[in-house]
């Protein structure tokens, strides 16, 4: 009979298994708090470690240990070379366990500042962070940080854990001073439940029992406090939330859409929205892996087919009818800044929130936040891991809710348009309602009309290169070749226009930024009149010339690379700018202090130490005349 038994025994272990809820949490805190210790004896401990496991354990600590040949728990969490070596957490170490009431996945996190953008990555899908805190040193700067950072990305359930206490042989008195003082953090940052626990993570003392070292204390140890806290439940009266990832097209008779619920219920014949369309229909039917499903719930991955044919695709979201979440292009967002080259206002990046990707740009630091007292600071640029309120203005409107809502539509990332690499992370606080009453006026003579009562096309001409190339001279005789042939031009010069529209900048790179983007958008509108612009300015950084073409029809904008040896450039330095910056009398030179990136694929590249600028102009003019008989 035994053999007939085991299969169902163990199909109602894995049936219980799928059924236990999932608390993920974090570790977090000072370097040398004990966080990858008390993650490995809470494995250890638990019984979560396979005897293989052990058996490399032993040997690693034996190796790289710093107990004196006995187990090193952190060990089994810090997995790099250089954190055995240095002793430290650099990487987000993730595990998963489980016992009898819950499962759990762990993110052990850094305590470096310089880390602190791991820390922010590990805390960003957790449920709970664990604080750790040094017995000896109590709260430092660190903890108050990771601290912010956990409440800012939403973790509202903290656990304590005063650790080391065995070296200060358990002092009750020290337990409570540095509960009081964490306490009165956490209200100030809005976090309501807080566990704090005395412990030992190298002892074990109150990870998984509790212990008889600290008979003053009457609350849970830790692993009870992990199995019992409330998980969030989604709420009763949210709507249905489902972002898009996928259009699902097997054949000509069947079209669904794929994707994860974010939120609410669904079941066949509810009335739902797309957005940001605003299209209405009804739910068909729910296509899940086994098949048609009468119902799905947030956290399911199901096909949707609808009722009529809508046009929808990857990043758009079906939701409730009745309940819909917003549409807006503007926001006030919390930000992140997690890259080591500037945040720069104005600079374009591609915003991804949750399906859904689209240009981006911060248009506002509204102040930068001092992460370690939460005071409010004016700031014209982010660093590296620092963090502040900012404005966000998107290239379309999107459907959102606030972070505090729900996660899946409320977080974002910002991701550099040229490495492609991750520069940021934020959570959407609420829609800017600046734009609310802005509507596209509808103009009876377009560009077209005007371009062709002047007889031409309309052009963008952006000369760019270092301060001496032969930018202005270039231009203005193409300018006088164009209007001798008959053309209607225009003429941007940097320096011109820096006297009027742009005399409030300086030459900061927040200032460069700005600067560029607001003559993009005057020759632009330029444009718009049928006009051929020649702009002639440095502009120096490849994202803001990308950011301007990106404004313009394709073929309308042309880059024009007017190349020159720095060298070169500095002896033909009439106005001597080149030589007061490098005696330290202008800061921010392109050249000499701040950088000029080159184009990459310009339309048209001028060698300008080797030609007289009258050739250079002239290549210039037949390049626009050759671009007019392609169109």
């Amino acid at each position: 009979m035994q053999p007939q038994t085991a299969p169902t025994n163990i199909a109602t272990l894995l049936q219980a298994h799928e059924t236990k809820g999932l608390l993920r949490f974090i570790t977090c805190g000072s370097v040398d708090d004990g966080k990858s210790t008390l993650i490995g004896r809470l494995l250890h401990d638990s019984q979560n470690l396979l005897d293989d496991q052990l058996a490399a354990l032993g040997a690693d600590s034996r190796r790289h240990g710093t107990q004196n040949g006995e187990l090193d728990f952190a060990l089994l969490l810090d997995g790099l070379d250089a954190e055995r070596e240095q002793g430290i957490t650099i990487d987000v170490a993730y595990r998963f366990f489980g016992t009898e009431k819950r499962k759990f996945i762990v993110a052990d996190c850094p305590g470096h500042e310089q880390y602190t953008r791991n820390m922010a990555t590990g805390a960003s899908t957790a449920d709970l962070a664990v604080v750790l805190v040094d017995a000896r040193k109590g709260l430092l700067t660190q903890t108050r940080r990771h601290s912010y950072i956990a409440a800012l990305l939403g973790i509202r359930h903290v656990v304590l854990a005063v650790n080391k206490l065995d070296l200060l042989g358990f002092d009750e008195a020290v337990f409570r001073r540095i509960e009081a003082e964490y306490l009165a953090l956490a209200r100030e940052l809005g976090i309501d439940a807080v566990q704090a626990i005395p412990l030992s993570a190298l002892r074990g003392d109150n990870v998984t029992v509790r212990s008889a070292n600290t008979p003053w204390y009457a609350g849970p140890g830790l692993l009870e406090h992990l199995e019992s806290v409330p998980l969030a439940e989604p709420a009763a009266d949210a709507g249905l939330r489902l972002p898009v990832q996928w259009v699902c097209r097997p054949d000509q008779n069947f079209r669904g859409f794929a994707g994860t619920l974010a939120a609410g219920t669904v079941r066949p014949g509810d009335a739902i929205v797309a957005l940001p369309s605003g299209r209405r229909s009804r739910v068909a039917r729910i296509v899940s892996a086994e098949g048609d499903i009468a119902a799905a719930a947030v956290g399911q991955a199901v096909v949707l087919t609808l009722a009529d044919e809508l046009d929808i695709s990857r990043g758009d979201v079906i939701a409730a009818a009745h309940k819909p979440p917003e549409v807006a292009d503007q926001f006030a967002a919390h930000l992140i800044w997690m890259d080591a080259s500037q945040l720069l206002p104005g600079r374009p990046y591609w915003l991804k929130l949750g399906t859904r990707t689209v240009s981006a740009q911060v248009t506002e630091i509204k102040h930068r936040i001092d992460v370690n007292t939460q005071a409010w600071l004016a700031a014209k640029h982010l660093e590296l891991n620092e963090v502040a309120q900012v404005n966000l203005a998107l290239d379309q409107p999107i459907a959102f809710e606030p972070y505090a809502r729900n996660r899946a539509l409320g977080a974002f990332i910002l991701i550099d348009r040229a490495s492609n690499a991750t520069v940021a992370a934020g959570t959407l606080d609420f829609a800017l309602r600046r734009a609310a009453n802005i509507h596209w006026q509808h103009l009876e003579i377009d560009r077209a009309a005007r371009a062709r009562i002047k007889g031409q096309q309309p052009r963008c001409l952006w000369l760019t290169g270092l301060s001496g190339a032969g930018k202005s001279t270039v231009a203005n005789l193409v300018d006088k070749r164009l209007h001798a042939l008959g053309y209607h031009t225009m003429l941007l010069d940097g320096d011109n226009v820096r006297h009027g529209l742009n005399k409030d900048l300086g030459f900061t790179a927040e200032d460069r930024v700005e600067n560029i983007r607001r003559v993009a958008e005057v020759a632009k509108l330029m444009t718009e009149a049928g006009l051929i612009v020649l702009v002639s300015f440095i502009s120096p950084f490849r994202a803001e010339r990308r950011m301007a073409r990106e404004l313009f029809a394709p073929g309308e904008f042309m880059e024009v690379y007017v190349d020159v040896p720095l060298a070169v450039a500095e002896q033909r330095d009439v106005k001597g700018l080149y030589a007061k910056a490098r005696a330290g009398q202008i800061r921010n030179f392109t050249g000499i202090d701040s950088p000029y990136e080159a184009p990459e694929a310009a339309e048209l590249h001028l060698d300008a130490a080797a030609h007289a600028p009258e050739v250079l102009a002239e290549q210039v003019v037949q390049a626009v005349l050759a671009s007019f008989e392609g169109t």
